[in-house]
């Protein structure tokens, strides 16, 4: 046996001769391996390029090789993802965590709940260094893990925590006061943390946040949303879909205060009127205007839409967004306007659809 995973001679001699594979066949790039007859002989950078190549169970098993394997991978590995763990990923969180101590991505996606905050606890003492943590379906979570992270991991830039459902919007906003350098936050069906005093304090500390995700939280109003408008005005992605309670206000602070904003999720929003579609498309072309001015190109304004169930949308009004933004597609095989469910906006078409039917209607027929 070797090291704490049981791994035995014959498991060596195969988990060396699939390293190696792997190896080979990024010989012909820059990296000379040279001979190399024993897994003991594999020097520390062509070791970690190796596990850079495989899975991160491998990586964790290669581990308990030996000690030179076990400290070149606890002090050089920067990203760890344990979403492969069905069974006491939380005891494998408190006891491997704590050794890696230069870990700036970890990746804790669950199909059922098993972390507990105990587990989230040793997260924020050991990774300060932790830049992008995912944590989405730990339905077993308390606010004590969003404490717990707001001082352990100050540094973060994006965090998942979609799907958590007991987190409430204290805890998030108290979270957002000392993780500022967010970028990128998912709250999909955190219906209690999401509220409007949540997003209040994100607005407020959270200025560089540049993609937020709202899926079916559905205590989100204007309020909320015109607060992220006008505190993080770098917003390019925000999924408002299911967010019941929100009307056009939000739509038009968006459109007047995020001159980045490039993806935006409406579906089944109910609310929202022309009104909402008038003010993107009149931001664009103001924003496009300018940017010729200072550089931009024609792929400025929206890039995806989803208005799906907006059913009190008027073909003319979607036609005004699309006509603005040039990457919005209604042709096949580029859906990024996206309106199923709205059978009265089935004559809003792209650019690029409208030339190809012309080109259709204009083709000459074949002689019989």
């Amino acid at each position: 046996m070797v090291g704490n995973y049981n791994l035995k001679t014959e498991d060596l001699n195969l988990c060396f001769e699939n390293l190696m594979m792997v190896a080979g066949g990024e010989r012909g790039g820059n990296m000379k391996i040279g001979v190399i007859t024993e897994w003991k002989d594999i020097p520390v950078e062509l070791l970690m390029h190796i596990l850079s190549l495989v899975d991160d169970q491998t990586v964790i098993r290669a581990s308990g090789v030996c000690r030179g394997w076990r400290d070149s991978i606890y002090f050089g590995l920067a990203r760890l993802s344990l979403s492969w763990c069905n069974k006491n990923m939380n005891n494998l969180v408190i006891s491997l965590v704590p050794k890696f101590a230069k870990l700036q991505t970890l990746i804790l996606r669950q199909d059922k709940p098993q972390l507990e905050d105990g587990a989230v606890g040793t997260i924020a003492n050991f990774c300060h260094d932790l830049q992008i943590l995912d944590l989405s379906k730990s339905f077993k979570l308390t606010d004590s893990s969003l404490y717990a992270i707001a001082h352990g991991c100050r540094d973060l830039t994006k965090l998942n925590i979609s799907g958590c459902s007991a987190f409430s919007d204290k805890a998030l906003a108290y979270l957002a006061g000392f993780c500022r350098k967010l970028k990128v936050l998912n709250l999909c069906g955190c219906v209690r943390a999401a509220s409007d005093a949540a997003l209040q304090a994100i607005g407020h500390y959270c200025n560089q946040l540049q993609s937020l995700n709202l899926g079916w939280c559905d205590e989100v109003s204007d309020v909320g949303v015109m607060s992220l408008a006008y505190g993080c005005p770098d917003l390019r992605t925000v999924d408002l879909c299911g967010c019941l309670k929100i009307t056009d206000d939000s739509v038009i602070a968006l459109a007047n205060r995020c001159p980045h904003l490039r993806s935006l999720g409406l579906y089944f929003c109910k609310n929202i009127t022309d009104n909402a579609m008038y003010s993107l498309a009149q931001s664009k072309v103001k924003n496009r205007m300018w940017g010729a001015v200072k550089g931009g190109n024609e792929e400025d304004g929206l890039r995806n839409l989803n208005i799906s169930q907006c059913t009190s949308l008027t073909p003319h009004a979607v036609q005004a967004v699309c006509d603005s933004s040039p990457a919005l597609h209604t042709c096949s095989g580029r859906h990024s306007l996206i309106m199923s469910g709205c059978l009265n906006l089935t004559s809003v078409h792209c650019a690029c659809a409208i030339h190809a039917h012309r080109g259709i209607n204009t083709f000459p027929h074949s002689a019989h």
